[in-house]
């Protein structure tokens, strides 16, 4: 930490911000306590009723992303604390966290990370006017004067800023447009999978948590949603204590700060970063404390509830009677008068854009699928499916092919309805619609790949293995089509009221709230940890609207523009049959059909594993990073040793990086051939590059290390396009991972034999087949859960982001933390038994440490050795 922010934040001033988080937390573990007995109840009874039982949907694939990194490659990062900017290599592991290497090299001799990141909270912003308006906002009255320096100089016209309302903010710039696009992409990826990290597998302690967080806000008079219920439990409570003490600190700071107006923002973002760290260290061990003393309350808790379980009821039912008498008069008056009107608004400002991010998400995985058959006709072979099935399995988990359906979640206005009802931010909504798209995208592809695997026994030939692609892609859009409907109503209906009933609650607390305490006589006092008076007055206001909103549903269900299926068309769109499939692990295609694969020792299996980097990777800007980092040596310089040690470092200054940008741009106006990592000829000319699908090699078919020859070419595992005369993708990265999307131009020479399928049309009824009632799939809720809402609470649903390492557990100081799937803090990776690249530990989290950047010590990664240690940098981990 720096010395002018050490001066703001002496002694004293550590002293109150812990007094301050103390009072707020104690606040919150008052609450939490009361709500883990409300929860707990519920849980039994509904373990007890039955509730919630198997659904009809399409099949679930558990882990669907272990062993692979979903993006890597180079980007230019901005050190704040020397004001340099340094090539890194960035790592985007299976849980979604930001690791950044000093290089590549770096990254493939295990050594630690530069900086984690945990994207939480975190808002991409591609325009440094954009970041500077934010900025300029968090400390008001410092804004700089026309034509001062900006906080940082970017090199290119690219920028990616990661900005934070509480927490340090992160810099970098690439050198193409296509490349921003493409980082973009995962970094909201990122943030769209940190944001969800509540888990969602426990019954009791997120429904708690969430309620908790909820009647904490509305004590203090906040009813509307909250963007920055983000994040893990912790993360999610230093939100909450940063969002009472921060403007505290900035009345009683800002006015102290000293220079000009560049540094005295800087100073405050360093100082905001260095409050909430403090914040999430005293955060952590109070959560830690009343989690424990919840837990061991626990089991003599629920053998009360299921003694007494039939008195607990009926002393909740009577309550419930005389609240709603009380309550629903009002409530009724003044959803009439005041939600109803607006229902048909809002609904229709949500369908709109969900409607068509699923129906992208369709057309999608329609097309990946037809282009994967119609290349099976032209090159043919069970190797040739294996190669595509491989790909086709981590389609929802591709950023960049899935851009295109979270697109349409952008175009989300509520325009004059966002102000009436008090929602600060439509992004709530919109992650979450995000997230089941992916979900729903993966079910589709692991149900196609489930029958497929099943069908290939069964098969005679090519022709044959084609037609029963496409009955079985057929199968799977059918199942699809009302799975999506189902999952599209239920998001609707949470979205409604999470928009009303905060409204609900805020127009009728005048006139009920000092009326609530009365009631609390009528609970026994045996049954007080089970049965609260806020809780049971808010599911009184629920069922007042709930009828309103069960209704404007239900009839937009009939409008065919929005394809949602009505529960009487459930016979003709259901599949009886995908239950009893089963569900399980991610069928491994390469080591079950691959010829090759049958005799392959355990170590070249590992090896084999590792050189399959990423779900998508590509080649473009590889050599601007790589050699333009190498054109700036000293004439005569030696050239580095390949393996004996790590490449030079980049180019420090924003002038050094434009020289080396022009230069590279004027001198490469030839041919350019690499060989990538995993054995595949890539053939890259000037200002035109193309993604290769990554396949996982076997033994005999990895060529000899060295320059490609000029006869060599590119193995190109994409699916040729029907649609002629379209150019092809580009992309950035070590290795090429992507079949091909719409538009692409197919291989030379090569003619489709077979036409595309008729898609079925959306919202059209199927032949009628067997009869089977199915129930609408659980979805989780949007931010936090409403009590006795028809609505499943966040702990009863499945969770819609792959699996990911348990939040909130610590790393021992001396834990190495290794480069396979490094975990950022608040998240433990799983092991990979078979995996040659070894994984994190169990208890692998970062803590809150700094780098030696800001002059703290690291208690997370080993220290790296000298020789790839920069001056003034050290690791940086982020929470």
């Amino acid at each position: 930490m720096g010395d002018v922010v050490s001066t703001h934040l002496d002694e004293g001033r550590r002293q109150h911000i812990a007094e301050r988080t103390g009072k707020v937390l104690g606040e919150f573990c008052r609450c939490y306590k009361e709500q883990f007995g409300v929860a707990l109840f519920n849980s039994v009874r509904y373990e007890i009723e039955g509730n919630g039982g198997p659904q009809a949907q399409l099949l679930h694939r558990k882990v669907p992303l272990e062993d692979h990194v979903i993006y890597s490659g180079n980007l230019f990062h901005y050190i704040e604390e020397n004001k340099k900017w340094r090539n890194r290599f960035c790592v985007v592991p299976h849980n979604y966290g930001l690791v950044l290497y000093e290089n590549k090299l770096a990254y493939e001799r295990d050594l630690p990370p530069r900086v984690l990141i945990n994207s939480a909270g975190y808002k991409i912003l591609t325009s440094v006017d954009q970041y500077l308006e934010l900025v300029n906002s968090s400390l008001p009255g410092v804004t700089p004067k026309l034509g001062q320096t900006p906080i940082f100089k970017c090199p290119t016209d690219f920028p990616l800023i990661l900005w934070h309302p509480y927490a340090r903010h992160y810099y970098f710039c690439v050198m193409t447009g296509k490349e921003q696009e493409k980082w973009r992409a995962v970094f909201q990826d990122c943030v769209r999978h940190c944001n969800n990290g509540i888990s969602e597998d426990s019954k009791v302690e997120a429904p708690a948590f969430t309620d908790a967080v909820r009647m904490y806000r509305q004590s203090k008079e906040q009813y509307g949603t909250w963007d920055m219920l983000c994040g893990n439990e912790t993360q999610v409570l230093s939100n909450l204590v940063m969002e009472e003490l921060l403007p505290e600190l900035r009345n009683a700071i800002g006015p102290r700060l000293k220079g000009k107006a560049q540094e005295r923002q800087r100073t405050w973002i360093q100082i905001s970063d260095a409050v909430y760290r403090m914040v999430y260290e005293q955060t952590n061990a109070q959560y830690d404390a009343v989690m424990a003393k919840c837990e061991q309350e626990r089991s003599q808790m629920e053998s009360t509830i299921r003694t007494d379980m039939d008195q607990i009821i009926t002393s909740k039912e009577h309550l419930a009677s005389k609240i709603r008498a009380f309550v629903l008069p009002k409530a009724e008056v003044c959803v009439r008068n005041h939600v109803q009107p607006y229902i048909s608004s809002i609904l229709e400002a949500l369908m709109t854009p969900t409607s068509q991010g699923f129906a992208e998400v369709r057309e999608v995985f329609f097309k990946e699928v037809t282009d994967m058959n119609m290349n099976i006709v032209n090159e043919g072979g069970l190797e040739k499916l294996v190669e595509y099935m491989e790909k086709l399995s981590h389609l929802a988990f591709h950023p960049v092919k899935m851009q295109s359906c979270y697109e349409k979640m952008d175009q989300l206005k509520l325009e004059g309805l966002q102000q009436r009802f008090d929602v600060t931010s439509t992004s709530v909504f919109k992650q979450r619609a995000q997230i089941h798209m992916r979900q729903q995208m993966d079910d589709a592809v692991y149900t196609f790949e489930t029958l497929l695997h099943q069908e290939l026994g069964k098969l005679q030939g090519k022709d044959d293995l084609c037609k029963s692609i496409q009955r079985i892609l057929e199968r799977v859009l059918k199942k699809y089509d009302y799975d999506s409907s189902t999952v599209r109503k239920k998001f609707f209906r949470e979205a409604l009221l999470q928009i009303t009933i905060p409204f609900l609650l805020k127009k009728l607390a005048p006139t009920c709230k000092g009326e609530l305490a009365k009631f609390q006589e009528l609970i026994f006092e045996d049954f007080a940890s089970f049965i609260l008076v806020e809780n049971t007055y808010e599911e009184v206001v629920l069922q007042s609207v709930m009828k309103d909103i069960m209704q404007a549903v239900k009839e937009a269900a009939v409008q065919r523009k929005h394809n949602l299926y009505r529960d009487s068309m459930v016979m003709h769109n259901s599949d009886p049959n995908l239950h009893l499939l089963g569900e399980g692990m991610p069928i491994d295609w390469g080591d079950e059909h691959s010829a090759q694969a049958e005799g392959e020792p355990q170590a070249d299996r590992r090896r084999r594993a590792k050189q399959v980097v990423s779900v998508i990777q590509d080649d473009e800007g590889v050599l601007p990073y790589a050699v333009g980092a190498e054109a700036l040596l000293q004439p005569g310089s030696p050239q580095p040793p390949e393996l004996e040690e790590p490449p030079p470092s980049s180019p420090d200054g924003v002038e050094e990086i434009q020289k080396a940008l022009a230069k590279e741009s004027h001198g490469d106006a030839g041919e350019v051939e690499e060989r990538l990592r995993n054995g595949t000829d890539a053939k890259r000319e000037s200002g035109a590059t193309e993604e290769v699908a990554v396949a996982a090699p076997v033994p005999g078919d990895v060529p000899s290390q060295g320059p490609a020859g000029d006869g060599d070419r590119v193995h190109c595992a994409t699916a040729a396009s029907p649609a002629p005369g379209a150019e092809a993708v580009s992309g950035a990265g070590d290795a090429a991972a992507a079949s091909a999307v719409p538009g692409d131009e197919g291989p030379s020479g090569v003619e489709a034999q077979l036409a595309a399928p008729a898609s079925p049309v959306p919202g059209a009824e199927s032949p009628s087949g067997a009869s089977v009632q199915l129930a609408a799939p659980a979805s989780p809720v949007l931010a936090s859960p409403l009590p006795g809402a028809d609505i499943p609470s966040a702990a009863s649903v499945q969770h819609t982001t792959p699996a990911s390492p348990k939040p909130r557990a610590d790393v021992p100081p001396e834990a190495k933390l290794p480069h396979g799937t490094p975990a950022p803090l608040g998240t433990q990776a799983p092991p990979a038994p078979e995996a040659k690249t070894p994984s994190p530990s169990t208890g692998s989290v970062c803590h809150q440490p700094s780098d030696k950047e800001t002059g703290e010590e690291v208690a997370v990664t080993p220290p790296q050795p000298p020789s790839t240690t920069e001056s003034g940098e050290g690791v940086q981990t982020e929470f």
